[in-house]
């Protein structure tokens, strides 16, 4: 099995494509958006990812990658497409089934087909059901789960170190998924079923949620008791059996920011309640409305204080430092809001230079102008800061 199609190329899909490409694989990349497109097949990139630009070019002047908007007939196929909600945190995977239907026409006898995104429990067999809809037998197909557990700024190394899970609607779909990876994984490749994969997944992004809502719960406790959460929490973590995790102004991605809330739906609809899953989602919620607050009120702060309105920079919109990934960013939330409730804001985000709704502005020129600074996302660019001591601060560094 040598060609694999890969469906969607953006921060697992790309990455995925290019790793296989120099591992000899040939891929036909697919992706709905024309100019991403035209972007790969000139051996660039479109996201911010260390690494994958040299990948990405060494992949494409070798001729083992090219990207299209639309699929062909391959030996594997791998679906690599965003899994939202819709609105009430109901799931939404409808770019899923309209990426299954896409390539429904180009599977045969003997194909592999994996679901790495993300998904709600029963995504996989949706999967199969509509492959079999759209005329396929599926009895002579392996369908699997393989979900993507990297870390955005270091996907290129985790693609390959990190363990992964593999779980297919049958024993044989396990298998012969298996093997697919363990020719490019050097961390170990798990065997289970396919709900079981799914259910891993959103499980470890649950437990994140769950260990930062505790600290951002923290730092609001600490702010009303005037405690420096920082140093408590510095402190608390010399236990041996503690380890508490860095608060932020909420949390974002597709992933952390998404999936729990899977499993709040699903445990709903079997009339249980997934209390410590949902109640950490609207800890970490919460603390994106209370960091708005904060801002607006130092800003009313510096107006009362001086006549006139503060101009307010928002130092970071992605959701975690050194990324160019807006997807659910809490600051990026916030900037909107601010920007909305009619403050003068300065948005900051050294790994992006342009944005649709607001002007980007350079961090220097940012500290140059601003009264009110409040630091939302701990790129490396604002840590070497001196900022002068006579402004205004507000916010927090995000937690990872």
């Amino acid at each position: 099995m040598k060609k694999i199609c890969v469906i969607g190329l953006g921060y697992i899909g790309l990455p995925t494509a290019a790793l296989l490409a120099n591992r000899g694989y040939e891929i036909h990349g697919v992706d709905v958006v024309q100019s991403t497109v035209d972007t790969i097949n000139k051996g660039e990139i479109h996201i911010v990812e260390p690494e994958l630009d040299t990948f990405v070019k060494s992949a494409v002047n070798s001729g083992k990658l090219k990207a299209d908007t639309k699929p062909v007939e391959a030996d594997i196929f791998i679906i690599a497409v965003p899994t939202p909600f819709h609105e009430g945190f109901i799931p939404n995977i409808d770019y899923v089934v309209s990426a299954t239907k896409s390539i429904a026409p180009y599977v045969k006898e003997g194909n592999i087909v994996i679901l790495e995104s993300t998904s709600p429990v029963g995504t996989t067999d949706k999967v199969a059901e509509v492959l079999k809809e759209e005329g396929i037998d599926i009895s002579n197909i392996y369908i699997s789960h393989c979900p993507e557990r990297v870390l955005p700024g270091k996907i290129m190394r985790e693609l390959v170190e990190n363990d992964r899970i593999v779980g297919g609607t049958t024993a044989e779909a396990t298998a012969q998924t298996v093997a697919f990876y363990n020719t490019f994984v050097d961390g170990e490749v798990l065997s289970t079923t396919a709900r079981t994969a799914e259910m891993a997944k959103l499980t470890e992004n649950s437990f994140r949620d769950t260990n930062i809502a505790f600290a951002n719960e923290l730092s609001m406790l600490c702010d009303t008791f005037d405690i420096d959460v920082w140093e408590l929490i510095s402190l608390a973590n010399r236990h041996p059996r503690v380890n508490i995790l860095q608060p932020g102004a909420g949390v974002g991605g597709h992933c952390i920011a998404v999936d729990p809330w899977f499993i709040v739906h699903a445990a709903k609809e079997s009339h249980i309640d997934a209390k410590m899953i949902r109640t950490a989602r609207e800890v970490n919620t919460y603390k994106t409305e209370w960091v708005i607050e904060k801002i607006k009120n130092a800003a009313l702060s510096f107006e009362n204080k001086h006549g006139r309105k503060a101009k307010v920079a928002c130092m970071g919109l992605a959701f975690k430092p050194d990324i160019d990934d807006l997807r659910e960013s809490p600051a990026l939330h916030i900037t909107r809001r601010l920007i909305a409730d009619g403050l003068d804001v300065l948005a900051v985000e050294p790994n992006i230079t342009t944005h649709t709704e607001f002007e980007v502005v350079e961090y220097k020129k940012a500290l140059l102008e601003a009264d009110v600074v409040t630091f939302l996302v701990a790129h490396k660019q604002f840590k070497a800061l001196e900022v002068e001591t006579d402004l205004d601060f507000c916010g927090v560094i995000n937690h990872v």
